[in-house]
């Protein structure tokens, strides 16, 4: 059955339901065991290896390359529908993504001969660019220096979402001379140490935590500069939250269906003899489906603009391209706040449906809101309605690339 046809709106493309069929046994595998890891914080290490074997983290990379050559829509998808298995992978997953968007970008063909076949065959790379403490916004404290013929890296990092999980870990750091450089090395390198100290209440499997960096060696062709990476990148890892968000809907839509439908008990006051057939109590689920329905369909239009802002970068047309990428950006951060009410709203008012044994730690549908909150508070959502405000009252175009830090 196509997504459709259960309801969640039309496909991205004509080819989608069999691209995502592919993979749709794997999510069901995952979403299984959610509740059991949620509830014993058991991390996810076979079911990455699941979703490396069937290839995902290579569904950007051009079908002549070995790959799916997934669009942006379909890959936000298909996001989504991982998601609604367990929002823990495709947050793990996001440093990957954004790691393929910069490959395909690059205009250095020895980055994509290096890379394209390692995603293909399956390697995934995790993410550490952000810095904690007095960490300053102008520059990283973690740096990369000249060792003889070689490059040395050195610092800390907080937030290396998905790098425990990887095979290779991107890291953002300065060079000598205080330039902005991107060094790419192997996850089990002398010197790599990552820690699973994540304290957040959400997102609770996906190890983002802190990660150091001692005398570790960059191989040759693994060092970037920062300023080559995709103008659309802001734009494309908030998508990545906002599908994970629409997915949690999603699953939480789906939960409370299944367990009202399950439902014997009722109340002396209630509507009707069963929850499944109290108007009232139909209404709350219907309310959480439509949340989550909403959320999907603006996740995916938005997918929409980021298509079009990654199309424009092979146009050689500097000023057609900034115009997309600042559509893709709008088009993203009004989509921000929506997307988060919905999800928030409907994975609190679900309890309205299932009455005090929902919140049995059996059911764990608390991590619904738990990880919806966390993932909405990584980009502080009272930004980006400023943004669009300057824009609909000045025409101000959103700012570019982003950093977080002491002024």
């Amino acid at each position: 059955m196509t997504q459709s046809d259960h309801g969640w709106g039309a496909d991205p493309s004509a080819r989608y339901d069999g691209l995502a069929a592919q993979f749709r046994p794997v999510f069901q595998r995952i979403r299984e065991g959610a509740v059991e890891r949620e509830v014993n914080r058991k991390l996810p290490l076979e079911q990455v290896q699941w979703l490396k074997q069937v290839r995902f983290g290579a569904l950007r990379v051009p079908a002549a390359d070995g790959g799916y050559g997934a669009s942006l829509p379909e890959l936000v998808n298909l996001l989504i529908e991982l998601s609604a298995a367990d929002s823990n992978l495709t947050q793990g997953l996001r440093g990957h993504f954004g790691f393929t968007e910069d490959i395909l970008n690059t205009r250095a063909p020895e980055r994509r001969e290096l890379w394209l076949p390692r995603l293909v065959r399956g390697d995934l790379v995790g993410n550490a660019w952000t810095e904690i403490g007095d960490a300053s916004v102008a520059g990283f404290s973690t740096k990369v220096t000249r060792r003889g013929d070689g490059w040395r890296l050195k610092g800390a990092k907080y937030y290396t979402t998905g790098s425990f999980y990887a095979d290779w870990i991107d890291v953002g750091a300065s060079d000598e001379d205080g330039n902005g450089v991107g060094a790419t090395v192997a996850r089990d390198a002398p010197g790599v140490l990552v820690v699973d100290d994540w304290d957040g209440f959400g997102q609770i499997l996906t190890v983002s935590g802190t990660a150091t960096f001692t005398d570790v060696p960059v191989e040759p062709g693994h060092l970037v500069a920062d300023e080559g990476r995709p103008k659309y990148f802001p734009a494309f890892f908030q998508i990545v939250h906002l599908a994970t968000l629409a997915g949690i809907a999603r699953a939480a839509a789906t939960d409370a269906a299944s367990l009202v439908a399950a439902r014997r008990r009722t109340y002396s006051h209630a509507a009707a003899p069963r929850a499944a057939q109290d108007p009232q109590v139909l209404q709350i689920v219907g309310r959480v489906r439509g949340a989550a329905y909403a959320a999907g369909a603006i996740v995916l239009h938005a997918a929409q603009a980021l298509q079009a802002a990654y199309t424009a970068h092979f146009v050689a047309d500097e000023a057609a391209e900034e115009a997309a990428v600042a559509t893709a950006e709008l088009e993203v951060s009004q989509s921000l706040t929506v997307v988060s009410d919905l999800v928030l709203s409907a994975t609190t008012l679900l309890f309205d449906a299932l009455g005090a044994s929902a919140t049995s730690r059996e059911y764990s549908l608390d991590r619904y809101w738990r990880n919806a909150r966390t993932l909405a508070s990584h980009n502080p959502r009272i930004y980006k309605d400023r943004i669009v405000g300057d824009f609909a009252v000045n025409g101000t175009r959103p700012p570019p690339q982003w950093r977080i830090g002491l002024p």
